[in-house]
């Protein structure tokens, strides 16, 4: 394969999809293959981006697209495109400029779907569902999504591949001397990371932690990441600080520490190693991906989970503890139970570990060129047919 376009957002801009095409593509390259980006810029930044974005998308200039689809087409050396989606990084309705692009794209191309949601609306359902028809392979996360693409969507079985969530080659460090590291020695270190916004069910966490405190005192609760910025753009840090009253409400002043940045990955991996205990409390309980979550698992931490579609198919057969239900209190009494048993942690860390190791971003992205490969495959035999050779 000659090269590849990877569209999505892209670094500098904060986004996880931004940071997950990031790495596929180091790691495309890392194996020879030759990447090149189109970037999907939101209207309210300017993005300094780096020589491999050939390409940059206003998101809500709908002739860009069209225009990205012909420099592709009028580009020999671009092969095949890779098109992340995520219905809230294109501009239009759920994201439906995206259809202008692949309507006039004359290449093979890669859907990977970082969303697919069970009850989508008419119109949702619409994009999704065009986007598949005229793709050569679609990628999805999880067995459970790949059964909605069947039954809801309607993707042909053999188009679609389950690739897990990439998580960088974090460096292994020692706990206890990250803790010092950080000046959090002598405490027990429970983690939340990610962009800060009502959707990740940071007010559970805090009220689950208020519940244990008292036999765990020593437990510290470290929130990482900053507001997202849309929300900051559309409500400021209404949010936070809602956060930061709850926290003076229950008492917890010095059992909470706010990260306020979006962590770099070394950064990530440090405070990802230190952690005694990672929380995912997301409320959603139709949330299909969560790349926090993946990197918790492949950093082998023992997690405490809500029970929403992602964590019960990744922490199940004793990869981690998935309450009842999305509730403080459910919880409380598994954060209890690792808190109080090194021995349930230790069993725990193993667990994740083993299944982390297969989220490698190096065997990842493997996975993804091979998929590529075979795509090409059949869009040049069907073309093959097509001229009756």
């Amino acid at each position: 394969m000659n090269t590849c376009l990877i569209v999505s957002t892209y670094t500098p801009r904060k986004c996880g999809i931004a940071t997950f095409s990031k790495d596929l593509r180091d790691n495309l390259l890392s194996q020879g293959q030759k990447v090149l980006m189109a970037a999907i810029s939101d209207p309210f930044t300017s993005y300094v981006y780096s020589p491999e974005v050939a390409f940059n998308i206003r998101q809500e200039r709908r002739s860009d697209y069209v225009s990205c689809a012909k420099w592709a087409n009028n580009n020999p050396d671009i092969e095949i495109v890779i098109i992340q989606h995520e219905y809230g990084i294109f501009g239009g309705q759920d994201g439906d400029y995206v259809l202008d692009l692949v309507a006039h794209l004359q290449k093979p191309y890669l859907l990977v779907t970082h969303t697919v949601l069970p009850r989508p609306y008419e119109h949702q359902k619409k994009v999704l569902r065009k986007l598949t028809q005229s793709a050569g392979g679609v990628i999805c996360m999880t067995t459970r999504a790949r059964k909605l693409l069947l039954n809801i969507y309607s993707v042909p079985e053999e188009k679609i591949s389950v690739v897990p969530h990439g998580v960088p080659n974090f460096p292994v460090k020692e706990r206890e001397f990250l803790k010092a590291q950080y000046g959090l020695q002598d405490h027990r270190i429970v983690t939340t990371f990610g962009f800060i916004g009502p959707g990740k069910g940071l007010e559970f966490g805090l009220q689950a932690l208020a519940m244990v405190i008292n036999r765990y005192p020593d437990a510290l609760y470290l929130i990482a990441g900053n507001t997202h910025p849309m929300l900051l753009r559309s409500e400021g840090e209404r949010y936070r600080n809602s956060l930061l009253k709850l926290v003076k409400e229950l008492h917890l002043d010095n059992n909470v520490l706010f990260v306020n940045r979006f962590l770099d990955i070394d950064e990530l991996g440090d405070y990802l190693y230190m952690t005694d205990v990672y929380l995912s409390p997301y409320p959603n309980l139709d949330q299909a991906v969560s790349g926090p979550l993946s990197f918790a698992v492949g950093c082998g931490r023992a997690i405490v989970s809500t029970p929403y579609e992602y964590a019960r198919e990744i922490l199940a057969e004793g990869r981690g503890l998935t309450a009842c239900d999305a509730t403080p209190k459910a919880m409380a009494e598994l954060l209890d139970l690792i808190l109080g048993d090194p021995a349930i942690q230790a069993r725990l860390e193993k667990m994740a570990a083993e299944l982390g190791q297969s989220f490698n971003w190096e065997r990842v992205a493997g996975i993804y060129l091979k998929i590529a490969e075979e795509v090409m495959e059949l869009y040049d035999a069907r073309d093959v047919h097509k001229l009756g050779l």
